[in-house]
Parts: C-alpha cells; structure tokens; sequence
C-alpha cells in the first residue's frame, strides 16, 4: 500500500498538467467565464485606503458610490491560486452589495425592512440634516428674531389711539382660552424639544459634555413623543373652534391693501379676526396638520407610507419640471421613506417655529392691549373698535348699543 502512494504521487509529480486541468474544467464548471479572461482583467479597480475612509467620514470627499461588481468579479484572485478559495467574489465583494442593497438578501422575520442589512442612503440624510436643514433653519429663526427687533426699534409698540376706556368685552371664552394655549404650550416644548434633538450633537455636547446632554436627550425625546398628542389634540380644537370666523372675505382685501393699518391714516375694518390673523390660523391648521401626520408616521416606524406618494403626485403635476429639477423618486426603500419623513417634519416646523415667534411678538409686546385677549378673555373696548371694529358692531347689536359706565363689562 505504502508502494502505491509513492507511486500516485510520482505520477502527480511528474505530469502536473492532468491535475492543473482537472481543476480548471471544474472551475468553468462553476463560473462559466462571459468573455476572453484576459480583457476583463486589464480593468483596473482602485482599492480604498485608510486616507480615502478618513477623508469621506470627515465630508472632504464624496460619498463612495458602488464598483461595477462584474469587473471586480473579474479582477478577483483565481481559485487555481494561494488564498483563491472563495473563487470570484471576496468579502468585500458581499459586503459591497449589502452596503448599496444590490444583495440578495432572504430573512425569516421583519418583512421588507429587514432585508436592509445596511443602510447606505442614510449619508445622504445625514449630510443634509446637519448642513442645510440645520443651517437655513438656525438663520430663519434668528432672522425672524432680528427682523422683529428692528421693526420694534424703528416702530415700538403698537398703542391705543384713545388710550383706554376702562370699559371691557369678552373676547374669547374660557374654551376658546384652553384650545389656544394647549396648542400654544406643547407646541413651544415641541420646539425646544426638537431643537436640542437636531443641534444637540453638535452644538450641546460640546457645551454640557456628553452624559449630561443624553439625560437631557433622553428626556426630550420622552416629552416630544408625549406631548405630541396634546398639540394634536389643541390643533382640533382651535379648527373647529374658529374655522367659521376664520373665512376669507372682502374685508381682507382691504386690510392687506392696508398693511394692517400702517399704510394711510385709521385702523383697517375686521371682524373678529383680521387678515393677518387667518393668515397664522390656516398656516397653523395646515403646517401644524401637515407636522402632525408625519409625526404619527415616525412615531410608527414603517406603518404609514405617505412621501412615496405624495413625491408620485407632484411629478405628476409636473412640478419639479418647473424649477428644471428630475423628477422626484417614488421608488423609495422603509428607510428612505423616514429619512424624508423626518426631513419633511423638520423643515415644516421651522417654518411654523419662524410664524409663531412673529406671533408671539404681536400677542405681547408688540401690540397694546393684546395680551388680555388671552390672558382673562377680555379686552378693552377701545382696543377692541380700533383693531376689530365690524365685530365689536356686531356683539353690541347683541347687548344694546350705548352702554356705557367705566367698569361695565360686555359678555
């Protein structure tokens, strides 16, 4: 027996080629080849280095996009070779198709979102959300504050032409009051909330260091997801609480033509909302709705599907065609559907967060008189005729015009 492996292996030895073809024809067998070997191999592929990895995590480089994974088959080492035994696909090779969702990926639990291993398209969002989002969002707000300084150093505050009169009308009932300052409230921790959220990494943990900023984090999170369905809940309320006296009609027209009163002499005719005010209620209602529903859809994960086809009708209005964009991608993976959610519902509540400040700034220090409004519901009637003349005809013709006495008040 001894004899005959000796002998088997002197035959190996001296006729290497019947060993060399063996393994050649299984390997064709395996991978047929699609062309002449020697063409596909003249393709070069340039490997990352270390300097190149760095260089993008540090955004001085483009993301990396994915290798034309036929030619990279094609450079691959031989199986006939040292260390060919996973023939013409490497590790890289996989975990490149996993990186850009190009594998074929089979799971037995999670559905469709479980078959991203990992989640390439969240640089993007990435970028996007600490660069421009953050950015034009930081210098909305503190325009918005600037602006507001401004016209309050060149204007001041807003008086009476009468001054008061002493003599005071409800304005808003105690309902009213509540439904106003539910909204009010958790929206303003909604704001703050979200803000700590988006400029926390780079802005707070380098102020409070980073245990102290995820207890603060931590307990943001907690209330914005909370405190969410009470601003639901206040934005209801004030639609159906206002909605009817909240209806265009000619009278805005003149009291836009008039700046509100500052263009021309007297105060411009309202009922008991002006222009200026159905402006911030519907900008309420509709921004406020629009943060609402992709709020829900971020507090569910992967249950509602709302920018694949919201992006589906507006290319089918045509509307990235008029501003030379391509059209938008209606093809979107679980993940990428939350990563424009999420962007969707940031840059919609900057723009309420910039409407509320101008709000804010009227409903106190701007405008004489205007606070009461919300504080005890009663405003003084000379207030009331100069800002809101045709309502205050109207809740007379209710109670008797004439009435008069310095502590009088009209319910």
């Amino acid at each position: 027996m001894q004899l005959l492996r000796r002998a088997i292996l002197a035959l190996m030895l001296l006729f290497p080629g019947l060993h060399h073809g063996h393994a050649e024809s299984n390997t064709r067998n395996v991978r047929p080849p699609a062309g002449d070997p020697s063409d596909e191999r003249q393709v070069e592929i340039r490997h990352e280095t270390l300097e190149d990895i760095l260089a993008r995590q540090a955004g001085r480089r483009d993301p990396r996009l994915p290798r034309d994974v036929g030619s990279a088959e094609a450079n691959a080492a031989d199986m006939r070779r040292q260390l060919g035994t996973l023939g013409g696909v490497s590790d890289a090779g996989v975990w490149e198709a996993l990186r850009f969702n190009e594998g074929s990926i089979v799971v037995s639990a999670g559905g469709v979102t479980a078959r991203t291993v990992i989640q390439d398209g969240g640089m993007w969002w990435w970028k996007f959300r600490e660069g421009p989002l953050s950015t034009y969002g930081a210098w909305l707000l503190l325009g918005m504050l600037g602006f507001l300084l401004l016209f309050f150093l060149f204007r001041g505050r807003i008086r009476l032409a009468g001054g008061l009169s002493g003599e005071r009308i409800l304005r808003f009932h105690a309902i009213e009051r509540f439904a106003h300052w539910l909204l009010a409230g958790s929206f303003i921790i909604l704001a703050i909330t979200g803000l700590i959220s988006l400029f926390g990494r780079r802005e707070l943990i380098p102020l409070f260091g980073k245990e102290d900023y995820a207890t603060l984090a931590m307990v943001a999170k907690w209330s914005h997801n909370n405190i969410s369905w009470a601003f639901m809940l206040g934005l209801v309320m004030v639609f159906f609480l206002w909605v009817l006296h909240n209806i265009p009609d000619r009278h805005d027209l003149v009291w836009l033509a008039r700046g509100g009163g500052l263009i021309g002499r007297g105060h411009a005719p309202a009922k008991k909302f002006n222009a200026g005010q159905k402006l911030i209620f519907w900008s309420v209602i509709l921004l406020g709705g629009s943060i609402s529903v992709s709020g829900i859809a971020l507090l569910f994960p992967f249950q509602l599907e709302m920018m694949a086809p919201t992006f589906s009708m507006i290319n089918d209005w045509g509307v990235p065609g008029w501003i030379g964009m391509e059209p938008l991608p209606v093809r979107l993976t679980p993940q990428e559907e939350m990563q424009y959610t999420q962007l969707w519902h940031s840059i919609v509540a900057f723009l309420l967060m910039a409407i509320i400040i101008a709000h804010i700034y009227i409903g106190t220090i701007g405008m004489e008189g205007a606070y009461a409004a919300m504080g005890d519901g009663k405003v003084d009637l000379n207030w009331a005729r100069e800002h809101h003349d045709l309502w205050v005809e109207d809740v007379l013709s209710h109670h008797g015009a004439g009435a008069s006495g310095r502590s009088r008040s009209i319910e």
